[in-house]
């Protein structure tokens, strides 16, 4: 061994004892913890350093997902473009079919607009009309105004019940254009969608051309929806509401034409759905939405195992977003924000004892963990869609008909003329 060698070894020993009598003997597993030092040893002469142990986590976080060394969260850069939809449901004693379909498909909806560039910076409101609320309103009712939150918008779709009968189309229209606030940025894609089944052109206020012109110069475009035969709807003021909004009309039918195919795959996704819950870390004020995730898994299941394959890939996806609340989120989607900087009091109790470093390490495993998840769902997805695919051509099923094919085809092409691109 030379005088060089010898130098290193002895510098690296005198390291290991003195690490050695700052860290304790004992070390806990989990993933602010590193395994038990080694003893110092050599290799072709040269001295291999010992591992030194981190700080243990605290006890009360043993069941945290074990993810070694994951990087830390760091917001992501991305190009963004408004979408703000609207949509606007006809709740009268006959509608519980398309009632039933937007909660089997909203989040198909959303899932196609996850695949569009630039990323779709999301909104979506909801209003019920025609049924028995609300008669000083003109039976129109705000159910959830414009929101990133598509927890609460789906929430709010399972509190519309059908009853009454009378349908102000045009009033609908005019309160959505009014009392919401609608993105001001001129690549912004503003879409009203109305869906029903009786004359548009009947309420006794409000004049349903006006309102329409009046829509379109606000650069905010009308979908129309009748649910009946094409001609049914020409006849009676919906082809012509799309056209003085420079939107688009569909017919279809609302209570055979919903095509919901089961797969193999669907309970397998939904179950990893419900794992990526618990990558959560909710904090501040509106740490009680929270709870409402978990619902709204429930709410789909209660819809059938599509509906509920759906909502896991939704929630694997690029929209699916809870800055408001989650921390993960919070950190990928906020270049400002700073976890250093959150009040003790807003943490969960199971942070509030760690130190900084320790809390950073905390999201950093549970978003490296949220990561594995949503990988998982999507690689499930692209079979699950294949399968869909593959039954819909044996069966040569039609869903021309159906409430969400007609709203995803209307969407899509109103966004490529905003500029956006479909990855499918």
């Amino acid at each position: 061994m030379t005088q060089h060698t010898k130098l290193m070894f002895a510098a690296v020993t005198i390291a290991t004892l003195f690490l050695g009598a700052c860290e304790p003997a004992a070390t806990t597993t989990g993933p602010l913890a590193s395994p038990s030092p080694k003893t110092a040893s050599s290799q072709d002469g040269i001295p291999v350093v010992p591992v030194v142990p981190v700080p243990a986590r605290p006890k009360d976080l043993a069941a945290v997902p074990e993810v070694v060394q994951a990087p830390p969260v760091k917001a992501e850069v991305v190009k963004t473009q408004p979408v703000d939809i609207v949509i606007c449901l006809d709740a009268s004693g006959s509608m519980s079919g398309l009632i039933g379909a937007a909660k089997q498909k909203l989040w198909a909806i959303v899932n196609e607009l996850a695949t569009a560039n630039p990323r779709p910076k999301l909104r979506v409101g909801l209003y019920q009309y025609g049924g028995s609320e609300a008669r000083e309103n003109g039976y129109v009712v705000c159910k959830c105004e414009l929101t990133d939150d598509l927890d609460a918008v789906y929430d709010k779709l399972f509190e519309i019940g059908t009853r009454g009968g009378t349908e102000y189309v045009a009033r609908v229209i005019s309160k959505a254009l009014s009392d919401q606030e609608w993105s001001e940025e001129k690549n912004a894609l503003k879409l009203i969608i109305v869906a029903g089944n009786e004359a548009a052109t009947q309420d006794p206020t409000i004049k349903l051309e006006e309102i329409c012109k009046k829509t379109i110069a606000k650069g905010i475009m009308v979908n129309t929806i009748y649910c009946g035969p094409v001609a049914a709807g020409q006849r009676t003021g919906w082809a012509a509401a799309a056209t003085w909004a420079d939107g688009q009309y569909a017919a279809i039918d609302h209570n055979n034409g919903t095509v919901a195919i089961q797969t193999p795959h669907d309970k397998e996704i939904a179950q990893l759905g419900s794992e990526l819950n618990k990558t959560y870390i909710a904090f501040g004020r509106d740490r009680k939405k929270s709870a409402n995730q978990s619902k709204q898994d429930m709410n789909a299941a209660s819809v059938g195992a599509p509906a509920a394959a759906e909502r896991a890939v939704a929630k694997s996806g690029k929209l699916y977003n809870n800055s408001s609340w989650d921390l993960v989120d919070a950190q990928k989607n906020n270049k400002d924000f700073d976890l250093a900087k959150v009040p003790e009091k807003d943490l969960p109790e199971t942070m509030r004892a760690m130190t900084p470093k320790e809390r950073e390490a905390y999201v950093a495993t549970q978003a490296a963990n949220r990561v594995t998840l949503q990988t998982k769902i999507q690689t499930l997805n692209k079979k699950r869609q294949e399968h869909i695919q593959a039954e819909m051509k044996k069966n040569k099923t039609d869903d021309s008909k159906s409430f969400d094919a007609n709203l995803r085809k209307q969407i899509r092409s109103q966004a490529e003329k905003k500029g956006f691109e479909f990855e499918q």
